[in-house]
């Protein structure tokens, strides 16, 4: 396991970084705000070419929305998951630390087990409860928690790991892990169990997540902004179920777009960023809260039926190679977007640093004057500046990438190098098709002017490759990217080269 953390270190709260911005008073709030409401809302399975505005000659899915939401923010451009699939980017998210340091090792957790994140793991819920902060999830966990019997506590049988009773207990869940508030479920296998809190409150069919999720969202922002000025800031966390498989636009939605049902459904879940969006401005916080707005991974091929949507015009990945599941940037990069025009984000601006999704803990933290010591957050780099003064380079060493199959790449801002021959995911050539085609065992590729990654330079820059793999290498070992003391990951020998596979 990594290195314990010593949660009185983070019982003290620290004045506020100088970096953060003071906020002018909401019309609804008494009292001057110096920190920021923050909502995060996280699509499932939304390619960077989805959103029309990030795509505007290869993109045919309307997304007025998410697009204005661009006009009002900063977007940055070269945002990493820390996967190209659900559950590790969602770990990176939460705790700022890479998915692959825990027993995760390839694919996704299945439910009904022990939560990934370890107990003593600092989460960005937990940090912000610290702060003051009330702490609300609407939407897919996919961490893994216990259903467990509501009378004698003890775990559930495996039959009922897909729809467990109602009045089953939720052990081990978002509220175990800093969230005051929890409303939603576990995957997209078992999307019918309905949780609040700590229970199993409903069976429904998945046509009602969607609509589900963005009303108790909406409500969640009402009853925060009724109690000010005595309410604390919040943090509500957004994880949406769609345009994840199973694609189940609402009847309204059906057909809307011309396309096919995933474009639809890609409709419907812009029209839900809107309805949250609208809800904060419309309870006078606007200026108090910053909004991001980002995707999990890349589009799913199968589900969203992506040579379909190409020949109809629409390329979910833009220019980017490869969808979800993939080492390529179609698999993990994606739209992420920022605005909070009350703390000083330039509307309309952009970023094309290199940024993942566990910055988004450090960031915070510098936002609100946490202090998260040597042990937290452990691959996470504040990209605070950048939102606050456009400064470029965050100081952050090169992004690890990880494919559903467990295989790397490791990306500075100009080069990438992957640690397989083909896809490391579903995207044809996958690995072994690529091996059996003779293809070089890695590939290299210059960012800067082959962003569809087609040149591989692997053998014209062999010590760059080797130098690469090297700074990998130490990565994994230290169980850290940031400065600090090692740490241990939760599993030893961990194969950068997943030889064999």
């Amino acid at each position: 396991m990594h290195i314990k953390l010593d949660r009185r270190r983070f019982m003290t709260h620290s004045l506020l970084a100088a970096s953060a911005a003071v906020l002018p008073v909401s019309p609804i709030m008494a009292e001057k705000v110096d920190r920021p409401n923050i909502v995060f809302i996280m699509a499932d399975d939304l390619g960077y070419g989805e959103v029309k505005a990030l795509n505007p000659q290869r993109g045919k899915i309307s997304t007025p929305y998410i697009d204005r939401l661009i006009q009002e923010g900063m977007t940055f451009t070269d945002a990493h998951t820390g996967s190209s699939v659900c559950t590790p980017t969602r770990y990176g998210l939460l705790t700022g630390r890479y998915a692959w340091r825990t027993r995760l090792q390839s694919g996704v957790t299945q439910g009904h087990r022990p939560c990934l994140i370890d107990k003593d793991t600092l989460t960005i819920a937990q940090m912000l409860k610290e702060q003051g902060y009330d702490t609300g999830m609407v939407g897919k966990w996919h961490l893994d928690y216990i259903y467990a019997d509501p009378e004698t506590g003890r775990t559930l049988p495996d039959k009922f790991k897909l729809g467990p009773p109602i009045g089953s207990l939720v052990n081990d869940g978002p509220v175990a892990h800093g969230f005051d508030y929890f409303y939603g479920y576990h995957h997209s296998g078992d999307m019918k169990t309905v949780v609040e809190n700590t229970k199993v409150v409903a069976h429904r069919p998945p046509v009602t997540m969607l609509p589900g999720i963005e009303n108790k969202s909406i409500e969640y922002i009402k009853n925060h902004a009724a109690g000010a000025p005595k309410v604390r800031p919040f943090f509500l966390y957004v994880p949406l179920n769609s345009p994840h498989g199973p694609v189940v636009p609402s009847p309204e939605w059906q057909g809307k777009s011309g396309l096919n049902a995933h474009a639809d459904f890609v409709m419907q879940t812009d029209h839900t960023v809107g309805r949250i969006v609208q809800a904060i401005d419309d309870a006078g916080l606007r200026n108090d809260t910053l909004i991001v707005f980002t995707a999990d991974n890349g589009t799913s091929a199968p589900t969203s039926k992506k040579r379909y949507l190409e020949k109809m015009g629409h390329y979910p990945s833009g220019s980017l190679r490869g969808s979800k599941s993939d080492i390529w940037d179609g698999g993990h990069r994606v739209p992420f977007i920022v605005r909070w025009p009350g703390g000083g984000v330039t509307a309309g601006s952009r970023s094309d640093e290199l940024i993942c999704h566990t910055d988004f803990m450090p960031t915070v933290a510098r936002i609100v004057g946490f202090n998260l010591g040597g042990n937290a957050a452990v691959d996470g780099f504040s990209y605070s500046d950048i939102l606050f003064g456009g400064k470029r380079n965050t100081g952050r060493v090169p992004v690890v990438h990880h494919s559903i199959n467990g295989k790397f790449a490791i990306r500075d801002k100009q080069w990438k190098l992957i640690l397989c021959p083909g896809s490391g995911g579903w995207t044809s050539p996958n690995d072994t098709q690529a091996r059996k085609k003779g293809f070089p065992k890695v590939q290299l590729y210059n960012m800067e002017n082959d962003i569809s990654e087609q040149n591989n330079l692997q053998d014209k820059y062999p010590e760059r490759a080797k130098q690469m793999a090297s700074v990998l290498k130490d990565l994994v070992e230290q169980g850290r990217s940031t400065p600090g003391p090692r740490q241990d990951n939760d599993v030893k020998d961990i194969d950068i080269w997943k030889t064999g596979k």
